[in-house]
């Protein structure tokens, strides 16, 4: 497919087809990656989705009781 640069301010960008942003699974935040003669986009690697849920679920279930944390593995053992 062939496209053109078009200026944008004082810089330059691309204007891509919808079917093309819907077919790739592109989103509002992109992975760009540059190599000599070429640029991949990729949907950003959204590695902590989910991560507020599950909080919530832990919380919900009362299995964020951190108190123990505060132990330290054979505490009292020693002389």
């Amino acid at each position: 497919m062939r496209i053109d640069l078009i200026q944008i301010g004082n810089s330059q960008g691309l204007r891509l087809p919808k079917a093309v942003i819907e077919q790739a699974g592109l989103t509002d935040e992109l992975d760009l990656e540059v190599a000599p003669g070429s640029i991949t986009i990729r949907p950003l690697d959204k590695t902590r989705a989910g991560w507020a849920e599950a909080a919530a679920a832990c919380r919900a279930s009362g299995e964020d009781d951190l108190a123990d944390w505060d132990a330290v593995v054979g505490e009292g053992d020693w002389e």
